[in-house]
């Protein structure tokens, strides 16, 4: 069956040492290997996307990406430069590579602008944020003029994990805690769950967000959501729609990248619906091998599987437009 594949990361030489932060958490080989495989495009991604029958990747910068920089100036500058490199990639490869853009939001207006550019001329499905940008969340009112940008695109926002901007007390003296395996997870959740009870999609309803790794564990907690909502004081907070599990249904889509598990799997499906979920592999700090297959022996409904596999990106992401990539950048495939 056709796969297209989102969450799959590539990083250039001159942003690799953004990348410091999380090489301190990965075992030494296991970071080397990931690096190498980060850089790389049709050495070794091409034949192990043939061997395992992926058709597609959607490239996004590795995490913590832009979203590292400090400097406004620098990030805008080194955002366009890696923009329009994603774009030579795709322009190369259209059959097989398409792109989720990277914003430097450091400068909201430069953010919003950058988005245009990035999906009308380089022909990219939306961007990809990597959890803070020096703080700074994605539901910070600053912000409202990217999510207005993203809704009148009709793309998605796809939201990463990195490095928190601090540590939780509770997880004190256990740095294996800090990172993917735990931390990552509920950073993610936690910053997804602000955008809804910050109001992004009360003010943006038709905005969507994409969240990897089978929804960072939100669709197992939405009826206990709803029922403590009920019960706590909301702090002069409303939701238009009434209840938390409503914006999760409508304005979320998760992708199954690094969780290759029946049971998430099942919870997410049973949640959010199998229009609400697509393929990843997390490639390369998942093997393309173990997501291809957990897809294709998954106990689900062919139907179910062909939404996952391809017919929810190509629907989401519009990809298989004949306006995916500019004819300025087009180059013969390779």
């Amino acid at each position: 069956m056709k796969k297209i594949a989102l969450e799959e990361h590539f990083v250039t030489p001159d942003l690799v040492g953004y990348g410091s932060s999380t090489s301190n958490i990965a075992q030494p080989q296991a970071w080397a290997d990931a690096s190498r495989r980060l850089l790389d495009f049709t050495e070794e991604r091409l034949p192990e996307m043939d061997l395992h029958g992926i058709d597609m990747e959607v490239l996004s910068l590795n995490s913590p990406g832009i979203q590292a920089e400090t400097d406004s100036a620098v990030a805008i500058a080194k955002t366009k430069t890696v923009n329009d490199f994603l774009a030579g990639i795709m322009a190369e490869r259209p059959d097989r590579f398409s792109g989720f853009a990277a914003l430097p939001l450091q400068d909201p207006q430069a953010a919003a602008k950058e988005l245009e550019r990035a999906v009308k001329d380089l022909g990219m499905k939306g961007a990809l944020v990597n959890a803070h940008t020096n703080g700074m969340y994605l539901d910070d009112p600053k912000l409202r003029i990217v999510w207005e940008m993203a809704e009148g695109l009709d793309v998605p926002l796809y939201l990463h994990p990195a490095n928190g901007v601090d540590t939780a007390h509770v997880l004190s003296g256990h740095p294996e805690l800090v990172g993917p395996m735990w931390s990552w997870g509920i950073d993610t959740s936690t910053h997804a769950l602000r955008l809804i009870f910050g109001g992004v999609f009360d003010d943006f309803p038709n905005a969507k967000l994409l969240l990897g790794h089978m929804g960072e564990g939100l669709p197992y907690v939405l009826w206990r959501m709803d029922s403590r909502w009920g019960f706590h004081n909301h702090h002069g907070i409303e939701l238009a729609k009434g209840k938390p599990s409503e914006y999760l249904r409508e304005n979320l889509y998760v992708t199954t990248s690094g969780v290759c598990s029946p049971a998430p799997l099942l919870c997410a499906l049973l949640a959010l619906g199998s229009e609400h979920i697509l393929f990843g592999t997390d490639y390369p700090f998942e093997t393309i091998e173990e997501a291809a297959k957990f897809l294709d022996n998954a106990p689900i409904s062919e139907a179910d599987r062909a939404n996952i596999s391809y017919r929810n990106a190509e629907k989401l992401l519009r990809l298989g437009d004949e306006a995916t990539i500019p004819t300025a950048l087009a180059a013969p495939a390779k």
